[in-house]
């Protein structure tokens, strides 16, 4: 699997864990009702996920994730 498609799997996976997570914790604790409940998750795991990014360097291709709780950017290996 190359680097690039990593990258949008976890982009993927890191979102959709955060939606649905705070979906039901939208729909259980606030008073949003129909679309509400899905744009206030969107919005939240919009924010709160993980961002993956391919870059090329003089090394090659490098995988690197950078996240709202971890202070820089880390490499993925």
């Amino acid at each position: 699997m190359s680097k690039q498609t990593k990258s949008l799997v976890f982009n993927m996976l890191g979102f959709l864990i955060l939606f649905i997570a705070f979906r039901f914790i939208v729909a259980t604790y606030t008073g949003f009702t129909s679309w509400q409940i899905p744009l206030a998750a969107f919005v939240v795991a919009t924010i709160l996920a993980p961002k993956f990014q391919v870059v090329k360097t003089s090394e090659g291709e490098k995988l690197f994730m950078k996240w709202l709780f971890i202070k820089g950017v880390k490499e993925i290996k």
